[in-house]
């Protein structure tokens, strides 16, 4: 899960860095592992400045200064299986052909065909791990068959739909071709989100703008805007002439992934025109439904005494939860917002600590109180298990837990880097014995219809839902799920060895430093001070 932007000015005398710099601060909920932006200048030249961090980290005064052009893309990084080195930071650039930067938000199923493929069939290199970097080769090897000077947009949809045919998963893709313009485009399934905004500037003329989340859009002015349909690429040359949209492949299935609603996206954004805000106060109607059926013939206001959130994207389904039971809410837990989400820190000691670093509870609103806690999600557990324990720490004389979403069982294949299946706490438990692992007196769940007529429209009814249920929408992972524990495998064997980005420890077999990642990317960095 990762934030994408890009954005291209009609006046070429301007430069687009500080505003991406801008859209990044809006979309750094999406990823707090690393944050990069590239522009391109008026002569076709790439300026690229990236690393690991946060966007106010990376993007000092001296590096945006010297990002030239009025034309640029960004990206925001959520690491997925330990894609975590410096040198997987995005965009990634290839020169040939033509000059190509792209960023990528999800995850590619199918990364083990394109590497053999690349390796075997085109004879392009690969550098790190990352499959963004697969996709963008896999674009760059079916528009390097045209072997020409130049070329145009249709050659660009030709070499798209090759990419729609060839790779398979999740893939949400803001692209840069050098001197020519900026290219959107977006998986089959639609499983990650894209819009296209355009905004009229002063003396008439058009800027456009790519996103993740219309938050951005809405941000900077761009009024106008629209959802980058699945299978639908669009190219923006860099004279700003009128964009243009093309079906590339058919519509395989209209199905964002759902976790965006629950828990990933910003409450203010509307992406494949449904409001992430409405959807959880929906969902928080639809929850208090099901705690009431728990308790049948009974007062609930006699059953429990306060509603608590964990803040801070459960609160809206909080709020409402509370609201159509009857029962007062109240903020019991006081958030550190200079810690990151928890279920990205790479263990679990790590995780549990963090917990506590992370949130503090307040006595006076859980002694002697039966209190029901509401999280977005439950996950591996750990981080549940550590609030229902402060809050007994606290005084509540008994803790319920419920969840906005059902209860996750299986792996996220799509750019959510949860945990390895049997990690998961809802790996083939009951939901009474959820409720003893994180040692709540009961533990309730949304139930999956419920959630799904929470978030649907007149337009979209289905979701990816894989989480909840095993079916993917790309089909049966059982071969990508393996491979993605041998690399966690890997992963946690390196950690265990202190082997960091381009750091060599001891006893080191040439099996322990198959993964070891590459301390830095080795393209272009001419952005002035990387001091």
């Amino acid at each position: 899960m990762c934030g994408i932007l890009g954005l291209i000015l009609a006046d070429q005398n301007k430069k687009v860095a500080p505003e991406l710099l801008d859209g990044c601060m809006f979309l750094q909920h999406r990823g707090q592992d690393a944050a990069g932006i590239t522009t391109c200048g008026n002569r076709g030249r790439f300026y690229q400045c990236k690393g690991n961090g946060m966007a106010r980290d990376v993007f000092t005064e001296n590096r945006v200064k010297g990002l030239i052009g009025n034309m640029g893309i960004a990206h925001l990084r959520y690491p997925t299986a330990g894609s975590s080195a410096n040198s997987e930071a995005q965009p990634f650039y290839v020169n040939s052909p033509y000059g190509i930067t792209m960023s990528h938000n999800g995850n590619l199923v199918n990364s083990s065909d394109l590497r053999k493929y690349l390796d075997d069939k085109v004879h392009r290199h690969i550098n790190t791990d990352s499959d963004s970097e697969l996709l963008l080769n896999v674009f760059a090897a079916h528009l390097e068959t045209y072997d020409r000077p130049r070329i145009g947009n249709d050659e660009i949809f030709t070499a798209l739909k090759g990419v729609f045919e060839q790779v398979r998963g999740a893939y949400a893709c803001t692209a840069m071709l050098a001197g020519y313009g900026l290219i959107g485009f977006r998986d089959p399934n639609g499983v990650r989100p894209l819009l296209i905004g355009e905004r009229t500037t002063a003396n008439g003329q058009t800027d456009y703008m790519l996103a993740s989340e219309s938050v951005v859009l809405t941000a900077h002015g761009f009024t106008k805007f629209r959802d980058i349909l699945p299978g639908e690429a669009v190219i923006i040359p860099k004279d700003t002439v009128k964009p243009e949209f093309r079906q590339v492949v058919p519509v395989q299935s209209y199905s964002p992934d759902i976790f965006e609603y629950v828990y990933f996206a910003r409450p203010d954004s509307v992406m494949d025109g449904i409001s992430v805000y409405r959807t959880r106060l929906e969902m928080g109607v639809k929850l208090a439904n099901n705690i009431r059926a728990r308790f049948p013939g009974k007062d609930i206001a006699k059953e429990i005494d306060v509603v608590i959130p964990v803040p801070d994207t459960s609160r809206n389904s909080a709020l409402e939860c509370a609201v159509s039971l009857g029962i007062p809410y109240r903020e019991g837990f006081v958030k550190n917002r200079y810690v990151g989400r928890t279920f990205i820190m790479p263990d679990q000691a790590e995780r549990r600590s963090s917990v506590r670093r992370k949130l503090n509870a307040m006595e006076s609103e859980f002694a002697g109180r039966t209190v029901l806690i509401v999280d977005d999600s439950i996950v591996r557990g750990t981080t549940s298990k550590e609030i229902v324990s402060m809050a007994r720490d606290a005084g509540a004389k008994k803790v319920y837990f419920a969840s906005a979403a059902p209860a996750i069982r299986y792996n996220h294949v799509y750019g959510i880097d949860l945990a390895d299946t049997k990690a998961l706490v809802g790996y083939k438990r009951s939901d009474e014995e959820i409720s003893r692992v994180i040692g709540a007196d009961a533990v309730f769940y949304q139930d999956l219809g419920d959630l799904i007529d929470s978030v649907k429209s007149e337009l979209i009814s289905t979701f990816e839902i894989g989480v909840f249920t095993g079916q993917y929408v790309t089909g049966n992972e059982d071969r990508y799920l393996k491979e993605l524990e041998i690399v966690r495998a890997q992963n946690q064997r390196i950690r265990e060895l202190g082997v960091g980005a381009g750091v060599a420890g001891e006893n080191l077999s040439c099996d322990d430093m198959v993964d070891v990642k590459a301390e830095s990317d080795i393209g272009i960095y001419n952005s002035g001070d990387y001091a």
